[in-house]
């Protein structure tokens, strides 16, 4: 018989029985992936690991207790009903069968069959042959041809005009003209000329007249001088110049940066419950059987906060911005390597209209516009999402949630994270989000395959 967790028996009888065996009664239980954190009803707040072999778990399952507890003011039916110990001796039902032999099997007797006279008749099969006749018919215009050919009276046809024959002419190549007109291009050479255009250009296939040599010689020259303008002006890297700009913001705001390892334990994985999602399991780069490259930044600030908290002032202000790996299939919108920026505030002040404050100072400091609405995930809970038209650009969090225990944080706290490559796209209206990324094939948006 599988012994049954903590939080399932504190679920099943609401209470809960003490180290010294006192019995208490369960107002509020919270369960994280490891631990469970009970509020009694005398007001005692413990927080115990969900175990199913502790003396809590034996003493709920056995319905044992010394005394019950004073100050929970339990009714004598409850603490009656949790002492009713149910046996097992008790529950067994006894089925007598009656039992009783079956009467012996006769032997089969056999049986003599007379074989049926059968009756054969030929019927010889006759076979009808329809032949169907075909008709010709002889076109006017060949027969007409042919009479011409076996003419003997020596008279020649009349020539046609000269005009007449130049109208149908022209007739007839006014259609080539216009399919010449038209340029034909292949799926190939469409996805060569959507890479080599910048950032706001547009085409239209069905409108072009210029060839495919002729339009990529062109687009080609443009991105040369393009990457040029690049060289002369600020050399700077969109990306890397977007991180030491957020880098510089929160500075200003009084947050301090942290930067945490990116192979981590796996173990932190299912600390944040990416391990009970098959989904979000197999999206991890595991490396071995213990580690993996960190698909969020979540783990090492929950680390930080906690380490921090009795060092920093009231409240503890950190950010991270780097380096992320998920396993994704949709290349459009989601990036197998990304960067991330995930800034985070614990103790006084951690209220939404904070949160939202911050988030709106950092995108009106980048130019952003954005808007913000209610969602859900798996991890967290209620998020809140910030949205630039159909993409989301952040998801933000506003704590304290029962995972807090399993990282020995509890102080309510906020928190929100950004993919800079999406920041990017949104700022330079890039047509795909590889053209933000970390790429050998595009710089600040511009294809480098010339």
């Amino acid at each position: 018989m599988e012994r049954k967790p903590l939080d399932t028996l504190i679920g099943k009888n609401g209470l809960w029985v003490s180290r010294n065996g006192h019995l208490h009664g369960v107002k509020s239980c919270q369960t994280s992936q490891k631990y469970v954190r009970i509020e009694m009803d005398c007001g005692e707040i413990i927080t115990v690991r969900n175990s199913r072999t502790s003396r809590s778990a034996r003493a709920l399952r056995n319905h044992k207790f010394h005394k019950p507890c004073k100050r929970c003011r339990l009714s004598d039916d409850r603490i009656n009903e949790f002492s009713k110990k149910i046996s097992r001796k008790d529950e067994a039902e006894i089925k007598i069968v009656r039992s009783f032999r079956l009467p012996p099997e006769k032997p089969a007797e056999p049986v003599n069959v007379k074989p049926a006279a059968v009756n054969e008749t030929d019927n010889p099969a006759t076979h009808i042959h329809n032949e169907s006749r075909a008709g010709i018919t002889a076109d006017s215009s060949t027969y007409h041809r042919s009479a011409l050919k076996h003419n003997t009276s020596g008279s020649s046809p009349s020539k046609p005009n000269s005009s007449s024959t130049k109208k149908a002419k022209k007739t007839s190549l006014q259609p080539q003209q216009a399919k010449s007109k038209k340029t034909e291009f292949t799926p190939l050479q469409k996805n060569r000329i959507l890479s080599l255009l910048g950032p706001g250009e547009m085409i239209s296939f069905s409108k072009e007249k210029r060839s495919f040599a002729e339009l990529e010689s062109t687009l080609t020259i443009q991105r040369k001088k393009d990457i040029r303008e690049m060289y002369e002006d600020s050399r700077e890297n969109l990306l890397g110049k977007l991180e030491r700009t957020i880098t510089e913001f929160f500075v200003d705001m009084g947050f301090l940066e942290v930067k945490s390892p990116i192979l981590i334990p796996f173990e932190y994985m299912e600390r944040m419950g990416v391990g009970e999602d098959k989904k979000l399991s197999e999206q991890i780069f595991r490396v071995g059987d213990n580690m993996c490259l960190r698909p969020m930044l979540a783990p090492g600030l929950y680390n930080h906060l906690r380490k921090f908290d009795n060092v920093l002032p009231d409240p503890v202000r950190i950010f991270e911005i780097g380096p992320c790996y998920r396993k994704e299939s949709d290349g459009n919108s989601h990036l197998e390597e990304f960067t991330m920026l995930n800034f985070c505030q614990m103790g006084s002040n951690c209220t939404r209209d904070e949160l939202e404050y911050l988030i709106k100072e950092l995108l009106d400091f980048l130019g952003i516009e954005f808007e913000i609405a209610e969602d859900s995930c798996m991890v967290y809970g209620d998020t809140i999402d910030v949205m630039h038209k159909k993409m989301e650009l952040s998801s933000a969090v506003v704590g304290p949630v029962p995972m807090d225990m399993d990282w020995g944080v509890d102080k309510p706290w906020i928190g929100a994270g950004f993919g800079l490559e999406r920041l990017l796209k949104a700022k330079h209206d890039f047509k795909n989000i590889k053209r933000a990324a970390r790429s050998e094939s595009y710089y600040n948006g511009i294809s480098i395959n010339l």
